[in-house]
């Protein structure tokens, strides 16, 4: 697993402490998480590799924790801004009957995530991996779960005539066009 972070000695203490835990990821992905829309699933490949990257800066000690972790963070950020302003598009474009509710649980875990990150950043007593669990249940349960709900309108969508795969393909062109 890569960590792209200022210090390859960081790097190197961290994927030391990882070795040193018999599990160094606290999310495997499995087929039971595809949603069977490309788009989303390779975009939920990468929150699995980026929630076991922060786990894995939360292995780390001292200093390396400071660095390793406000990097893991930071990338982590990013990313679910962007998957969920995607996912959002898409569900928008298909009129998601639930698109209001889908995007409020995503942008409660967006503020808990901001949340923590200003906490963390502003020297507050904070606990990593408590961050790394929420992550993992918000997998376990979003994705498999609610993803899952969304996906299946999506295909019935397919399966009724009322969206063609090819119109689905350029849904998902389109959104990704407008990053």
């Amino acid at each position: 697993m890569l960590i792209l972070n200022r210090s390859g000695i960081i790097l190197d203490i961290v994927k030391e402490n990882a070795r040193n835990i018999n599990k160094s990821e606290i999310v495997v992905w499995s087929s039971k998480y595809a949603t069977g829309i490309e788009l989303i699933d390779s975009q939920h490949h990468k929150l699995v590799e980026l929630t076991n990257q922060l786990y894995i800066a939360c292995l780390a000690k001292d200093d390396a924790l400071q660095v390793v972790f406000k990097d893991a963070m930071s990338n982590l950020v990013k990313y679910v801004r962007f998957h969920f302003d995607a996912e959002s598009k898409l569900l928008h474009a298909v009129n998601y009957p639930d698109y209001r509710n889908h995007k409020k649980m995503h942008d409660d875990l967006v503020k808990n995530i901001l949340e923590a990150a200003k906490n963390y950043n502003e020297g507050k007593q904070f606990i990593p991996n408590n961050l790394v669990r929420t992550l993992q249940d918000w997998i376990f349960s979003h994705i498999a779960v609610y993803d899952k709900i969304y996906s299946a309108y999506v295909m019935e969508q397919v399966r009724k005539g009322e969206l063609t795969l090819k119109e689905l393909k350029e849904m998902e062109l389109s959104v990704m066009n407008d990053f």
